[in-house]
């Protein structure tokens, strides 16, 4: 069965930075976008960043602004979401997923019905 492990969250001051890691095992990473998504507290689970295996083409969501950067490295089949000047408001638990890659990810990355596979999140807290 496919698997993502989301990990690395844990609590930072705002200002600060973590990397989150998402290792995927059981499929041809190449066939598939792996995004990342959050979930605050009483919101709806929103899209962050993607990226495109095959290609390293990313997409972001405008909150990101710069501020987060996604990427990956194959050798570890393994996806990663660098976060700076982290905010207050970027609390949440985030989670990865993966989705099979297509001539209209970059419009269609954002859709969560897209994602056939998630993994667990990992909590990420900034404090004020």
């Amino acid at each position: 069965d496919v698997q993502l492990q989301a990990s690395g969250g844990g609590l930072v001051q705002a200002g600060g930075s973590l990397r989150l890691s998402c290792a995927a095992s059981e499929f041809t990473f190449d066939d598939y976008a792996i995004g990342w998504f959050r979930q605050a507290p009483g919101k709806e689970r929103e899209g962050v960043s993607c990226i495109r295996s095959s290609d390293g083409s990313t997409a972001n969501a405008d909150f990101v602004k710069g501020r987060f950067t996604i990427s990956s490295d194959h050798a570890k089949n393994t996806v990663y979401l660098q976060m700076y000047s982290l905010k207050p408001e970027d609390t949440a638990v985030y989670y990865c997923a993966a989705k099979k890659d297509g001539s209209t990810w970059y419009i269609d990355w954002i859709l969560i019905r897209e994602y056939g596979y998630w993994g667990e999140g990992t909590q990420v807290t900034v404090s004020s």
